[in-house]
C-alpha cells in the first residue's frame, strides 16, 4: 500500500470550495475512484485554513496506471482548483512497511 500526501494552505475565502472538492467523497476522491487499486482518501485540518490530505493506494502501479488513463481529467480538475490555496506542497509517496 501507498499513501501520498499533500499539504495545502487554502485561501479563507475558498476554505467552504476547498473542503467540499478534497474531502473523503469529493471531485477529487470521485474521479481516483475510477481506477483500480484506489483505497481511499483523509481531508485532515490543522487549523483554519492548513489541510493535509492522505491518497491511499494499492500499490505505486495503481496511481501511475490511474495517470496515464485519467490524465486530461486529473489535469482539469486541478486547473478548476488552481487559486484555491496560498501553498500547495507534495509531502510525498510513502509505501507501508509490512
Amino acid at each position: 500500500m501507498i499513501a501520498i500526501l499533500w499539504r495545502y494552505e487554502v485561501r479563507p475565502e475558498r476554505v467552504a470550495d476547498f473542503e467540499r472538492t478534497y474531502r473523503t467523497d469529493g471531485d477529487w476522491a470521485q474521479l481516483f475512484a475510477k481506477a483500480a487499486g484506489y483505497l481511499g482518501t483523509e481531508l485532515l485540518r490543522e487549523r483554519e485554513d492548513i489541510y493535509l490530505t492522505i491518497d491511499r493506494w494499492r500499490a505505486r502501479e495503481d496511481f501511475d496506471a490511474f495517470l496515464a488513463a485519467h490524465r486530461q481529467a486529473y489535469d482539469a480538475l486541478d486547473k478548476v482548483c488552481d487559486g484555491w490555496t496560498i501553498a500547495e506542497t507534495r509531502l510525498g509517496l510513502f509505501e507501508a512497511i509490512a
